[in-house]
């Protein structure tokens, strides 16, 4: 083989190389988001909290906490459409009862019982025996003014673990009126 056709096929190679390198930092480069001052400093709230939603967004790539983390502030923010849209997209396909947790939590934190707990239900449902939820979802019950509810709920925590700490502390909370901090 000839100095010139070796060298032909050496830089083929490093075009190649080059080509599909280049491709994937482009590809990187686009989903990537810088977070800067210029996303909010100085600009009205509203546009400072649509910029950094929206950085947040492509953040959370496809993570279904971080995206459930987004749609919180859009449903609490009363941007309700928006964060019900991620909602359902994070539960329209393959979804867990640590997704379902989540959004009970928003449904509860805007003062929405009536589509809390039949999501609380569905977590019971998908994870019966797990004390922590059975504690905290007990005292979302107390907490509503359901205090059997709660209590069979705490019972079934506490005999699975009892010696839980933070389940027993949720729980002294709901007697008192203190939503659970998670």
């Amino acid at each position: 083989m000839s100095v010139q056709a070796s060298a032909r096929r050496v830089s083929g190679w490093w075009l190649v190389v080059v080509f599909v390198v280049g491709g994937a930092t482009g590809a990187y480069a686009a989903k990537k988001v810088t977070l800067s001052p210029g996303l909010f400093a100085g600009k009205p709230p509203a546009e400072a909290a649509a910029n950094l939603l929206g950085a947040a967004r492509v953040l959370a790539e496809k993570g279904s906490w971080e995206n459930i983390a987004v749609g919180r502030v859009y449903y609490l923010s009363g941007k309700k459409a928006e964060g019900q849209a991620i909602f359902d997209t994070v539960t329209g396909g393959k979804s867990d009862p640590g997704d379902w947790i989540r959004i009970g939590r928003v449904y509860y934190e805007a003062g929405e019982w009536d589509k809390a707990r039949p999501v609380f239900d569905k977590v019971l449902k998908m994870k019966p025996d797990d004390e922590d939820w059975l504690a905290e979802i007990g005292t979302y019950y107390i907490l509503k003014g359901d205090r059997a509810q709660g209590e069979e709920l705490l019972t079934r925590s506490y005999q699975r673990e009892p010696n839980a700490f933070w389940n027993a502390l949720k729980a002294a909370g709901a007697y008192l009126k203190v939503v659970p901090q998670i």
